[in-house]
């Protein structure tokens, strides 16, 4: 029975109070919490990653995609393992929110004193970098006979697990920008730029974008959001049809606009995706920002059997901390897996902080930003684009530790992919980015935010970029042979690939100077631009054939 008192730490589930830190006390007992307990699979997880990774070598008309409801009954949780849950919820005073087989999450909900019980460890306010979050330290402890069944728990500790992505653009004294001429550019100037194939509009797809709230003390969502005045407003400047848009929640995640500077962060992806796929139906996906909420938000879209998101593009991200947050990559992997078992492409932002990867606190050493290190996610680097007279001149982004730099490295947390085998990555493990496009503020992506126009970069530009052309070339590989391109990595990695992207040999991704200019552009893949910058109509060609 799960009531058994013989308790195991649960595997990756220690976390560590972060540094400065300071404890205000002990969480409130009576505050109702949710959380997301996560179940183990009906196989192994090395099975479904060789299998995952078998399918991605496949050309995109020869593949086949698990249906979401063939994937919730191969791949998803176990009923009974499902019922061991409930058992152990029933004993420990908690209630079943819900239960999702497909996503193998069973949703909790509960006291703080409950929770701390159930799980054995002790919750407590703690202030961290302005504000109080709910924390805990150490791992979390289960049943014994729960050891093989729960492989995660999430939620217990509300702090912020992922940034932004994106940059504004800094005006300097004197200087003025020209649209085109190594100032911003309009999205479709940059879309004819990169030769995105023309006819198709994402018809008849779907893209989803991940976005997450700041939350208050109690956990509900304050900001982050867009407002639709400033939507119409920028389609209507660009001539383009406002596609249809829709805001779902998840985890009690909203469309919270005016309240927080990242609502330039998720006007930056609608619009962004919009002009290039005006065609496809936006679907933003609102979610806390903590592990339960990231893992979920990007769960939700995945699962979504009413809308079924082809593409999925995520904005949002954090250095690698193989210290203290093993359970919640594992679980945010799981999805970005799963996404690409069902034939749906995950475009991740690598990060605008370089190398180095931080803003604050940094450690002295290299870090690759996570999700885009997920070996199943297609991560998405920066550059500097200046074009005049249809000549581009492109380069590494990287304007220093006050304007950014590109994101980019090699992965502590994943093994090397076998699809970069021949990448020449410069340590063992998994290179990121994959691709890169134009994301420094200076040259950045004109759009209309809180009632006025205005240019922002930042790799966050680049995955709604990459999405919207995945939409568009899975309208035509639809119409030709009914099936999306998914999971491209192997296929852009292998030789007959050649000619579908121009190298960026020029730059380092080196924010501080203190790396020595660690990670350099130079011929073929590198750990700053990726492959790079992708030829829109000849990658068509590639997944169309």
């Amino acid at each position: 029975m799960a009531s058994s008192t013989k308790r195991v730490a649960l595997t990756n589930s220690a976390r560590k109070l972060p540094k400065g830190a300071k404890l205000v006390g002990a969480a409130d007992p009576k505050q109702e919490i949710e959380i997301s307990v996560r179940v183990r699979g009906r196989r192994a997880q090395s099975a479904d990653d060789e299998q995952v990774m078998a399918l991605g070598a496949q050309p995109p008309r020869e593949r086949q995609y698990l249906s979401r409801a063939e994937f919730a009954e191969q791949m998803g949780a176990d009923p009974g393992d499902v019922a061991r849950i409930d058992d152990f919820a029933h004993h420990h005073d908690l209630n079943v929110k819900s239960v999702h087989l497909a996503s193998r999450t069973v949703k909790l909900t509960g006291t703080v004193k409950a929770m701390s019980a159930a799980f054995g460890v002790k919750l407590n306010k703690v202030r961290h970098e302005g504000a109080t979050y709910r924390m805990r330290k150490g791992s979390v402890q289960i049943p014994a006979d729960l050891a093989d069944i729960v492989v995660g728990v999430h939620g217990l500790d509300n702090r912020p697990v992922a940034q932004p992505h994106f940059r504004r653009q800094s005006v300097k004294k004197g200087a003025t920008a020209r649209a085109g001429q190594g100032g911003s550019f309009s999205v479709e100037q940059i879309a004819q730029l990169y030769n995105f194939p023309g006819g198709e509009t994402g018809a008849g797809q779907c893209i989803a974008i991940i976005e997450l709230n700041d939350i208050d003390q109690k956990g509900h969502p304050t900001g982050a959001g867009y407002k639709t005045s400033d939507l119409r407003t920028f389609f209507k400047r660009a001539g383009i049809p406002m596609p249809q848009i829709a805001p779902a929640s998840v985890d009690g995640g909203a469309n919270k606009p005016g309240h927080s500077d990242a609502d330039g962060e998720v006007v930056l992806d609608i619009e962004v995706a919009g002009a290039i796929a005006p065609g496809a139906r936006i679907v933003v996906y609102f979610a806390p920002n903590t592990t339960n909420g990231f893992i979920d938000a990007v769960k939700a879209a995945v699962h979504d059997t009413a809308r079924k998101p082809s593409v999925i593009s995520i904005s949002w991200g954090g250095p690698e901390d193989p210290e203290s947050s093993q359970q919640f990559v594992d679980g945010l992997n799981e999805a970005i897996r799963a996404a690409a078992a069902m034939g749906v492409t995950v475009c991740v932002a690598s990060g605008d902080n370089g190398s180095a990867d931080m803003s604050q606190g940094w450690d002295g050493k290299p870090h690759a930003d996570f999700p885009a290190s997920s070996p199943f996610a297609l991560g998405c680097g920066g550059t500097n684009l200046k074009a005049s007279n249809g000549h581009i001149n492109e380069v590494v982004w990287n304007g220093g530790p006050q304007d950014g730099a590109g994101g980019g490295g090699v992965s502590v947390m994943f093994a090397q992919p076998k699809y970069q085998a021949n990448a020449h990555v410069p340590k063992n493990g998994r290179g990121v980015p994959d691709v890169a496009g134009d994301a420094d503020p200076a040259t950045g992506y004109q759009i209309f935010l809180n009632g006025v126009a205005t240019t922002i970069g930042g790799t966050s530009a680049v995955a709604p970029l990459m999405a919207g052309l995945i939409a568009r070339i899975n309208e035509a590989t639809t119409k030709k042979f009914g099936k999306t391109v998914g999971f491209i990595n192997p296929l852009i990695y292998a030789s007959h690939a050649q000619g579908v992207f121009r190298d960026i040999t020029v730059g380092n991704n080196d924010i501080t100077g203190d790396l020595r200019g660690m990670y350099k552009a130079g011929p073929g893949w590198d750990a700053c631009s990726g492959l790079g910058v992708p030829d829109g109509a000849a990658l068509q060609n590639l997944l169309a054939t």
